[in-house]
């Protein structure tokens, strides 16, 4: 099979005149290599990326080829290609300098916008782990209970609840869950300490061979650091009782290997009238092993548990009569907690110049708890309609990559290929759905089984690169396997189902020159149901698939601006809907949507920067009537930007804003979720190696809502009942300051 391959590229793109390679090594000014540097050959579009060793090999050179060495950080080198360097080994040293534009080349990466976002987060670093959402551009989030739940995610049109149509990675160890108490996909981030955050990788639409479950709208990776240059101590206190303090502390440091700990504890009533009593801590330790040559490994282990009361999301008209105030409450008795313990292990192993692998495993440990109430007394005129939502979960799982690049013609041209094999098992015992009284009484079960859910997958990239052009096609088989076992029988129930999946992929990218990339995407994705689901339908729309395209271009136009677009469509066999009276997700219909992506960055100075993103979607039904067929809370216009400073005497900082407009509540557009635009600010002073810092949430103390749905519902002293907006309320005015010392 693989001769075969290599005859038909070769067939197709030989070469007619003699080509020569260049490779070499780089290294930064301490004589360290640099991984994942990116070398690029101006004059004919072809690029590469330096390895574990800071070692690179680059086709098709000729003699007056520019060569450009560019990594966020450093400086970017240029190479004019003279005769003798033909063929030959050169040796490189970048010299560090602060994240700008400049150091940014447009080149076939199938996701060359992840480097953009990049320099965003290095301008204007996340204040919290799940704010590193709101940097992918199009990715609007909300909270609705206080900080103890998973955010809610708008994405491509799609109310993704928890995470039903995005994948969430950090350092490969997964963070979405499925078949989860109160929603599939869920996806907390809240045990990233947002300090230890070095970047983040993501892509829009299904187009990646080596991204599975969920990865319908999109996909994020954040990656961790593995090193940390100084100790830091720092501490928050603001409004609303909150206080929150950060230690990162190096254990160990030698010239391979470092480790180092880092710790956050969280504290807040909120500015609810019911004090949340919210607290959370968070522990990592990393060890780091890097021999500069051919490999790599990290080790890394954390903690995080967290409990909050909740006063949940009120109706609209008890507001209007002066019931409750918008930071009241129906129930205060809402809440929950909850704790993740994770290992993980990440390695690599250059074997040579042309292969690599790498491999990861891990395990976690999960518990959850969530008592909310949504309908108030709908359903119990007496007891009240509280729930409680309960789950006990171990992970395992692991994956190996292998990847070998081979030489076509007379080093004309290159051609990679990657393959790996994986699996992940989710062990999840007495999940639950109950009816409860003030979190004490137990007066119903209404679901309570044990669920087990296997997905083994392999996957196929194969990526040629021949002068401007990148032909990345991609192939991903899973295979899924749902048990679950109801424990409400009074005899032993148990149901199994099994499904496989199978997802191309193509992506097609044009570097017309280093400042534009002209992109055609395509392929086939999907996101698993619920085992409960599965089994209680008979297996029928396990793995419903969404088929995606794009078309559009990354453009620099100069040294200091960046523009990028994009024309969009994904189509969806089977949507998710939330249901408020439950708290669960129930399967529907197909829907389609269509978008346009776009954004810009412009480094106005040395000191200043400014980003900015709209984006437009159409989201409908495909199987209702026109009128009848809104996705409820589907947004359809969205935008967040912002401008940032640094090194302005000794001082830095930001001013960013999202929006996002108004949006049907429910099928008919009869209930509108209404929109906002919200501006955060925050300002730093530094002196010697102390930091002192503003942070302000809501800057204009705009009265919106957080998270919004139409819900029927009933209060004590009502006869009937009443569909319509159920909100939690934003954040109003938020002033918090900091201090933080490095040592």
């Amino acid at each position: 099979m693989k001769n075969f391959i290599l005859y038909l590229v070769c067939f197709g793109f030989t070469a007619t005149i003699s080509a020569h390679e260049l490779s070499g090594t780089v290294v930064d000014q301490d004589n360290i290599p640099l991984d994942g540097v990116g070398v690029y050959n101006k004059t004919t579009g072809g690029y590469t990326y330096t390895n574990v060793a800071g070692y690179f090999e680059l086709d098709d050179i000729s003699v007056g080829d520019l060569i450009i060495i560019n990594n966020l950080g450093f400086k970017t080198q240029e190479i004019t290609i003279t005769e003798n360097q033909l063929d030959a080994t050169i040796n490189i040293t970048l010299v560090e300098s602060a994240v700008s534009l400049d150091q940014v080349v447009i080149v076939s990466k199938v996701n060359a916008l992840s480097q953009l976002v990049n320099i965003d987060v290095k301008a204007n670093p996340v204040k919290s782990s799940q704010e590193i959402l709101r940097k992918v551009p199009g990715l609007i989030i909300g909270q609705h209970a206080g900080g103890g739940k998973a955010e809610q995610i708008f994405l491509r049109g799609f109310d993704i609840d928890h995470g039903t149509d995005i994948t969430i990675d950090v350092d490969g160890l997964p963070v979405n869950m499925v078949s989860h108490a109160h929603g599939q996909g869920y996806a907390d981030m809240h045990f990233i300490i947002p300090e230890t955050i070095d970047n983040i990788d993501f892509g829009k639409g299904a187009y990646y061979a080596n991204k599975g479950n969920f990865n319908t709208a999109g996909y994020v990776d954040l990656k961790t650091k593995s090193r940390i240059d100084d100790n830091q101590l720092s501490l928050e206190a603001g409004m609303f009782n909150t206080i929150r303090t950060v230690g990162m502390f190096k254990i160990t440091e030698g010239d391979n290997s470092n480790a180092y700990v880092a710790s956050e504890l969280v504290l807040t009533d909120g500015a609810f009238e019911s004090p949340q009593n919210f607290n959370r801590l968070n522990l990592l330790g990393r060890y780091n092993f890097n021999n500069h040559e051919d490999q790599e490994l990290s080790l890394s282990i954390s903690h995080f548990q967290s409990k909050w009361d909740a006063s949940g999301q009120v109706p609209q008209r008890a507001i209007d009569q002066g019931l409750i105030t918008r930071f009241g409450a129906i129930d205060d008795t809402e809440g929950g907690n909850t704790s993740r313990s994770n290992f993980w292990v990440n390695h690599s192993k250059q074997l040579d110049e042309h292969s690599i692998v790498k491999s990861k495993a891990f395990i976690s440990k999960y518990d959850f708890e969530l008592f909310s109430n949504f309908t108030f007394f709908l359903e119990d005129p007496v007891n009240a309609d509280q729930i409680r939502q309960k789950e006990d979960r171990t992970i395992i799982g692991a994956e190996t990559v292998y990847e070998h690049s081979i030489h076509v013609g007379d080093h004309d041209s290159q051609l990679r290929y990657e393959t790996g094999l994986g699996f992940r098992y989710d062990d999840i015992n007495d999940v639950q759905l109950s009816r409860t009284r003030n979190r004490q009484e137990l007066l119903e079960r209404l679901a309570y089984g044990n669920v087990d859910e296997l997905n083994g997958y392999g996957f196929f990239n194969l990526t040629y690169k021949k002068n401007k052009w990148t032909i990345n096609p991609g192939l991903r088989l899973d295979y899924f396997k749902f048990d679950y076992v109801n424990l409400l029988s009074e005899t032993y129930d148990s149901k199994s189902e099994n499904k496989v999946f199978v997802g191309p992929k193509l992506n097609v990218i044009y570097a017309a020159s280093p400042n534009l990339q002209i992109f055609g995407k395509t392929g086939i994705g999907y996101h698993s149901n619920d085992t409960r689901v599965v089994v209680a339908n008979s297996g029928e729309d396990i793995l419903p698939a969404a088929y995606s395209a794009d078309l559009g271009a990354i453009i620099k136009p100069s040294k200091k601006l960046v523009v990028n677009a994009a024309l969009w469509s994904l189509f969806l066999e089977q949507e998710f809907v939330y249901v408020g009276d439950a708290a669960i997700v129930e399967p529907s219909g197909k829907t389609q949507r269509y978008g346009v992506d776009f954004g810009l960055r412009y480094q106005l100075t040395d000191w200043l920067y400014a980003n900015g993103d709209i984006n437009y979607t159409y989201a409908r039904s495909s199987e209702e009537p026109e009128g009848q067929d809104f996705i409820p809370l589907a947004p359809d216009l969205t935008s967040s930007g912002g401008l940032s400073f640094r090194d302005l005497g000794n001082f830095s900082g930001g001013i960013n804003y999202r929006f996002i407009k108004d949006r049907p509540a429910n099928e008919d557009n009869s209930i509108v979720a209404e929109g906002y635009f919200i501006t955060d600010l925050n300002l730093n002073y530094a002196w010697n190696n102390w930091t002192f810092g503003l942070i302000v949430e809501n800057l204009f103390d705009q009265e919106w809502n957080e998270t919004q749905f139409a819900t029927e519902s009933r209060l004590l002293n009502e006869l009937t009942s009443f569909e319509e907006i159920h909100l939690t309320p934003g954040t109003p005015f938020f002033l918090r300051g900091k201090i933080s010392v490095s040592f």
